[in-house]
């Protein structure tokens, strides 16, 4: 069985943030994978079509542990099972790319994540590049420029490719 989790904050207000690039993404897949509906469960949405599990926490993005230990405990998976596509401000916008393991890397949703089940599972590293100026949190909680959304579907294709 396989847990794809994506990051992002809960609210329309975040909607088209480059925060929440891991929502973008596994909505895609349950609308273009014919998943079901999104239910309410595990402290966020999931919905569930054969082996796959998604997740979209609503614990906001700091939390997001608490939701991926739920899930991970009731569907018993370990961490071999768990993909998790988050925003990732060391690769330019349009990278996309795969690891197993490794650290939060200041990331508050990942460091969630490995407080509540360890580091050893599956990353979708979504590019979203690094601020030119401001905070970093004011810029992954700002919204893609006009010229990234027009880019932004054939990335989420790219990784979502990389869950198959």
């Amino acid at each position: 069985m396989k847990l794809i989790v994506g990051l992002g904050n809960p609210g329309s207000q975040y909607a088209f943030n480059r925060h929440n690039v891991g929502f973008m993404v596994v909505d895609h897949i349950q609308e273009h994978e014919n998943f079901p509906s999104w239910s309410e469960k595990f402290k966020g949405f999931y919905t569930k079509k054969g082996d796959e599990v998604l997740l979209k926490p609503q614990t906001f993005m700091n939390l997001s542990g608490e939701s991926v230990r739920v899930c991970m405990d009731f569907f018993k998976l370990s961490l071999g099972d768990i993909w998790v596509v988050h925003d990732e401000i060391e690769l330019p916008f349009g990278s996309v790319q795969a690891r197993l393991g490794g650290g939060a890397r200041g990331h508050n949703g990942l460091r969630s994540i490995d407080k509540h089940i360890g580091q050893d599972y599956h990353r979708i590293r979504f590019g979203v590049g690094r601020p030119l100026y401001g905070t970093v949190a004011d810029y992954v909680l700002s919204n893609f420029s006009p010229q990234e959304i027009n880019s932004l579907l054939a990335i989420i294709k790219k990784a979502e490719s990389l869950l198959k």
